[in-house]
């Protein structure tokens, strides 16, 4: 199969790109925004503008589209919806377009969980409710999965759409690696009676689902949910990471009720939602309909970061 990796400098899109290349099953190409770094790798600038006027969508099997504004932190953006809209709405759709108009058989479009919502509580999500989308980021993707389907009804384009909570591995950035920091110092955390349930899928659960979903003719028109199938609190969660790092977990056993009180007299909103409060998937759909499910656990994914080993177990899963 001839696939088209894009954002494949990203976290997802080169971990992706080195599972396949190290199959021979695939040819694989990768499009980069900028510096394209490695022989598998294709500059193709803007997608809202980029016009394929070199013929490198031509014989394509499929396309697994990975490039996306995201994980902006500190957004300085005056729109940042308009901003997201440019990039995950315009650009996926334009590069979709084109990837039908050349024949392309298959697009995999790596969404969010957050098209879903922002968090659960006594039911987890599923690929069948209605989206309820919070932020700018979630409401582009959903508008981005919503021109997909049109497209796909109107062309015959196959669609596959993956919603991914947070995911983590080599090379993750922003909070994650933020929270890793902190237990590595050994500084005392206020976070050991947490009694939430968060879903988390490990980088190489995600890749080795998308690869799925390129072979399996049943995710043809289905939306998937993926998760490491075992959530957990929040104070499960630095455990495991101390774990893997070999450090002590310091985590005292502050009432959750009265942290979230105190987080929410500061004006900490969202740090009591994403330390308290609950987001959980439900992926029986997507083992059901591919026969799937996760390679690796938590525990040893966090293992092999600590280790440097991720990179290979990805190639050589």
């Amino acid at each position: 199969m001839k696939i088209l990796v894009t954002g494949a400098n990203g976290f997802v899109g080169s971990a992706l790109l080195y599972r396949l290349a190290d199959d021979p099953a695939f040819e694989v190409l990768g499009a980069v925004r900028q510096k394209a770094d490695t022989r598998h790798n294709r500059l193709v600038g803007d997608l809202v503008t980029w016009r394929d006027t070199d013929g490198m969508l031509a014989g394509l099997d499929a396309i697994v589209h990975c490039a996306a504004r995201a994980h902006v932190m500190r957004d300085t953006a005056d729109d940042p919806l308009a901003e997201f809209r440019k990039v995950n709405v315009e650009g996926t759709l334009n590069l979709a377009q084109q990837a039908a108009d050349a024949g392309v058989k298959r697009f995999i479009f790596l969404s969010s969980i957050k098209v879903n919502g922002e968090t659960t509580h006594d039911t987890p999500f599923t690929s069948f409710q209605p989206p309820q989308p919070k932020d700018a980021y979630g409401v582009s993707k959903l508008e981005a999965e919503e021109g997909l389907r049109r497209l796909a009804h109107k062309t015959g384009m196959e669609l596959v759409i993956v919603r991914p909570p947070l995911a983590y591995g080599p090379g993750v950035k922003g909070n994650w690696q933020a929270l890793t920091n902190v237990v590595r110092s050994g500084i005392p955390l206020p976070l050991g009676a947490i009694h939430n349930r968060r879903s988390f899928v490990a980088l190489e659960n995600l890749v080795d689902l998308i690869v799925t979903c390129l072979r399996h003719p049943a995710a043809r028109g289905e939306t998937f949910l993926v998760s490491d199938d075992k959530d957990v609190s929040t104070t499960t969660l630095l455990r495991n990471m101390a774990a893997a790092l070999q450090r002590p977990a310091r985590l005292i056993p502050v009432p959750q009720g009265l942290l979230c009180a105190l987080l929410s007299l500061l004006g900490r909103q969202t740090i009591v939602e994403r330390l308290c409060g609950s987001l959980q998937a439900d992926i029986s759909h997507t083992k059901e309909t591919l026969g799937w499910k996760p390679v690796i656990t938590m525990e040893a994914q966090l293992a092999k970061m600590t280790n440097g080993t991720s990179r290979d177990a990805i190639g050589k899963s």
